[in-house]
């Protein structure tokens, strides 16, 4: 029969780090929402060549996805990407699409 080794070393706890203060913690926060957060974008319609245009939705563009509001009438939608909103919106008929995005 096999002996299982046997250890008489007690096994430690991991090492807990100490709490942060309340500065470290909040500019921990600070930095978890900036490399998080969504870009936003508008999807605009435009008819002819500059005869009008209008904002169609807006929308959030995560990592993994893209979240979009059409404004007026319509369905809230949840995309693969910003870029798939476009088949939605740009309807022919002189009707296109584009997207803008917004802020840095």
């Amino acid at each position: 029969m096999t002996e299982v080794p046997t250890t008489t070393e007690a096994r430690s706890e991991p090492e807990l780090l100490p709490p942060l203060g309340h500065d470290e913690y909040a500019a921990l926060l600070a930095e978890v929402v900036a490399e998080s957060r969504p870009r936003l974008f508008a999807v605009v319609q435009e008819v002819g060549d500059r005869e009008d245009g209008w904002v169609a939705a807006w929308g959030l563009a995560f990592e993994d996805r893209a979240e979009v509001v059409p404004c007026g009438r319509g369905v809230r939608m949840s995309l693969p990407s910003a870029e798939n909103a476009l088949r939605y919106f740009g309807r022919g008929g002189g009707v296109r699409a584009s997207l803008r995005w917004i802020g840095p």
